[in-house]
């Protein structure tokens, strides 16, 4: 709850006080406050309110620490006295999403790089820590801490424009896009830490996604997002065994799956692929319905599910795209064609660090018949892996092996 309620706030007081850095800071102080006070007092009827108004406590005190701060405050806000500011705040009464929304809209700001727009939005909105956004990215987290520091600079110095008109929602909606895929793809696959997934970051990256189709109906790539979305959620359940063990997807008990949440992604990119350019979260959510679609894992039509990846390698190319395809690739000509191209994929550094290639070229490799080869493949993912659960599957796989 603390998570949604914090972004919820963040998203008020920038839209409000346009100070990003500073608004950023006080929430973080209204979030430790609320730690401390309500397990001892109790929530408050109206957490949110509660929060905002700490929140904004603390951005008065800070103000009134500087003298040439709060002067530049008050010009900006209407030479509004401090103390007002705190009872100006409390309560608003938009709609908890659109201030979310508008955050995410927000961060994405144009004098920003695409990197450095999608890193500040995975902090400010997502809420992920910068080792997450690190790994999202294949950058050290040093790197990563510095990049998003640069980049609540430069929107301090660039300034805000409130409220955002419908081009200008509209030009940011690619970083929008890749923010909400990143935020998704964390929740379902967390990066780090003993749980498999984050499921509060599945829930709000859907809701955001569901938030932005209302806006733009007609925009494919939105529809292909949310569509992709639902038919990966779907599998949720399935994903673990009864003692907590990873379930890849080709053991996975299908019905288990939320078959309610297929046949809506199902219907979402099928309209969405008809009804003109195709892009590649339309050609993702296609693989990922060619893949619920299957009655079993044998039925899978693999054929096509590669021709899809040729087309968003040319669409969307990436390492993590290409490594995807060599699966793919591996099922439909056999595993040595598959092992040429992941092997060639580790030359590339940030792919090498990463514990998903060596993964799969174990299970290419005992494809293959290499068992001893494959045990040591998974023994270097394993060592790789910051992730409990996939440590554990990638130790029983090498258990199982001589």
């Amino acid at each position: 709850m603390l998570r949604a309620l914090a972004q919820q706030v963040l998203g008020l007081l920038v839209r409000r006080y346009r100070e990003f850095h500073a608004c950023e800071d006080a929430v973080q102080e209204a979030l430790l406050a609320a730690l401390v006070q309500w397990p001892r007092d109790g929530v408050p009827d109206n957490p949110r309110a509660w929060l905002l108004t700490v929140a904004t406590r603390r951005l008065t005190d800070a103000w009134r620490s500087d003298s040439a701060r709060q002067q530049r405050e008050r010009s900006l806000y209407l030479s509004t006295p401090a103390d007002e500011l705190v009872a100006q705040a409390p309560p608003d009464e938009a709609p908890p999403g659109d201030d979310t929304l508008t955050l995410l809209l927000l961060c994405c700001h144009p004098a920003l790089s695409p990197t450095s727009q999608m890193a500040l939005t995975l902090r400010a909105v997502g809420g992920l820590t910068t080792g997450q956004v690190a790994q999202a990215f294949l950058v050290p987290q040093l790197t990563m801490g510095q990049r998003i520091s640069r980049a609540k600079q430069r929107i301090r110095e660039s300034g805000l424009v409130f409220p955002l008109g419908v081009e200008d929602e509209r030009e940011r909606m690619p970083v929008v896009l890749h923010v909400l895929y990143l935020i998704f793809n964390e929740g379902y696959t967390a990066s780090s830490g003993s749980s498999l997934d984050r499921p509060d970051l599945t829930r709000e990256a859907i809701r955001l996604t569901r938030e932005l189709r209302r806006r733009l109906p007609d925009d494919g790539e939105v529809s292909g997002l949310l569509a992709l979305m639902l038919l990966t959620e779907a599998r949720r359940a399935a994903r673990t065994s009864l003692d907590g063990l990873l379930v890849p997807l080709a053991e996975q008990d299908r019905s288990r799956w939320d078959w309610g949440l297929v046949a809506e992604g199902t219907e979402l990119v099928t309209g969405a692929l008809a009804a003109g350019q195709v892009g590649p979260y339309q050609l993702q959510a296609a693989i990922a319905a060619l893949h619920d679609e299957a009655k079993s894992a044998t039925d899978t039509d693999w054929p096509q599910i590669l021709a899809l990846y040729h087309l968003l390698e040319h669409s969307w190319p990436s390492p993590v795209v290409q490594l995807n395809r060599a699966v793919a690739l591996g099922m439909v000509r056999g595993p040595a064609v598959a092992l040429e191209l992941v092997d060639s994929l580790a030359a590339d550094t940030r792919m090498a660090r990463h514990h998903r290639l060596h993964a799969v070229r174990g299970h290419l490799l005992l494809m293959a018949g290499d068992r001893v080869g494959a045990r040591e493949s998974f023994e270097t993912a394993a060592r790789l892996t910051t992730s409990l659960p996939e440590w554990r599957y990638l130790t029983t796989k090498v258990a199982e092996l001589p």
